[in-house]
């Protein structure tokens, strides 16, 4: 004679297909919305928008950062690039972390929880990564300036891995549930 199956017993036979269903969902949602969000940025591409984003917002300030560091180098921005006496630096679509940016938004939006949980920790991320790339423009520049070999494993591998992990981490931090602190 079988024995009826408990609650408990149901719940955890399904808790492995519960998993696995969030999961898909997770990279279906987060795919769509990568691609959405691809999309929409190479659409944007030589728009006004662009060209304040990588020139205005990302340039400039790597010029300001570096004039700081090192002014007697009279490291200027000038449209896409940074220049400087015998040499210049150009950062296109790609070096402008907003690949980044938009995989930890798919991330965001793919993600369970509250909206408002959601919209916070994409502000704080692509602060985030914001930061982190300026920090890697400056680390090109001087790197240019000194190691050819080491500007090329900034700018392809340690570089955009860097901000890629960083990035991960912190929605993965963002997102872990916390217990709530007992009051002492």
């Amino acid at each position: 004679m079988s024995h009826p199956q408990s609650y408990a017993d149901f719940l955890q036979k399904i808790q492995p297909v519960r998993r696995s269903a969030t999961l898909l969902r997770f990279a279906f949602v987060f795919f769509l919305a990568f691609l959405l969000l691809q999309w929409g940025y190479q659409a944007l591409n030589d728009s006004a928008f662009y060209r304040f984003y990588i020139e205005t917002l990302t340039v400039q300030p790597s010029a300001a950062l570096i004039h700081m560091i090192a002014p007697a180098d009279n490291a200027t921005a000038q449209g896409h690039r940074l220049v400087w006496q015998g040499g210049g630096l150009s950062v296109l679509n790609g070096c402008d972390g907003a690949e980044a940016i938009e995989l930890l938004v798919a991330a965001f939006i793919a993600a369970l929880g509250t909206w408002r949980m959601k919209l916070t920790g994409i502000a704080f991320g692509i602060t985030l990564i914001y930061v982190l790339n300026q920090a890697r423009i400056v680390a090109l520049y001087f790197a240019v300036h000194h190691d050819k070999a080491l500007f090329e494993l900034i700018h392809g591998l340690a570089g955009p891995l860097v901000i890629i992990a960083l990035a991960t981490l912190f929605f993965a931090w963002w997102t872990t549930p916390r217990e709530p602190q007992a009051a002492t």
